[in-house]
């Protein structure tokens, strides 16, 4: 009798470690759960309503940049929801990655002219607008690059987007694009 005591013993041990891992996993949980969101993950939820297909309008301060056909757009969610891929039909096409980290909510715009600029997001006190300016920039600047983003939220099946580029030695270029969806 007195060899199975010790085994009991580690048993019940065990046992008790067992259930304070599983109660101590289930509070953090819980406790996630409840957790009010960060205002970047209010913002990017709201970005994410954009996904699906558009197609918009092209104007621009620089007539090249204008666009004589409708530009299509597809905005889809990746990575379980924690990424929004942004990809506008250029000739590239362009790709721009939408994400939360570290609390704040980065854009990640992967430019066809060999270049990365990533810029953080200050949303409007009425949420209408989004608003992202260059934190970061790599690759090459031997073109120029994107420093600036703002995305304006019309209603559920419309919305614009205005970019900023800046041309290497060359003055700002503004590219307003209006997006209607396409059912």
């Amino acid at each position: 009798m007195k060899l199975h005591r010790p085994m009991l013993s580690l048993s019940l041990l065990i046992m008790a470690v067992t259930l304070a891992t599983f109660s101590n996993l289930a509070l953090a949980q819980t406790q996630a759960q409840t957790q009010t969101p960060s205002d970047a993950q209010k913002t990017f939820d709201l970005m994410k309503t954009l996904a699906g297909n558009w197609v918009g309008s092209v104007t621009s301060d620089n007539p090249a940049w204008s666009a004589d056909q409708p530009m299509p757009l597809t905005i889809r969610v990746a990575s379980r929801g924690n990424a929004l891929v942004h990809e506008l039909s250029t000739p590239g096409p362009e790709v721009t990655m939408i994400y939360v980290e570290n609390d704040r909510l980065t854009l990640r715009h992967y430019c066809d002219f060999a270049n990365r600029p990533q810029m953080v997001a200050q949303p409007s006190p009425d949420g209408k607008n989004i608003e992202f300016s260059l934190v970061d920039f790599t690759g090459s600047d031997a073109i120029g690059h994107v420093s600036h983003a703002v995305f304006t939220f019309i209603d559920p099946n419309h919305h614009v987007e205005d970019w900023i580029f800046l041309p290497a030695g060359g003055k700002p270029v503004h590219a307003h694009i209006d997006f209607k969806r396409v059912p």
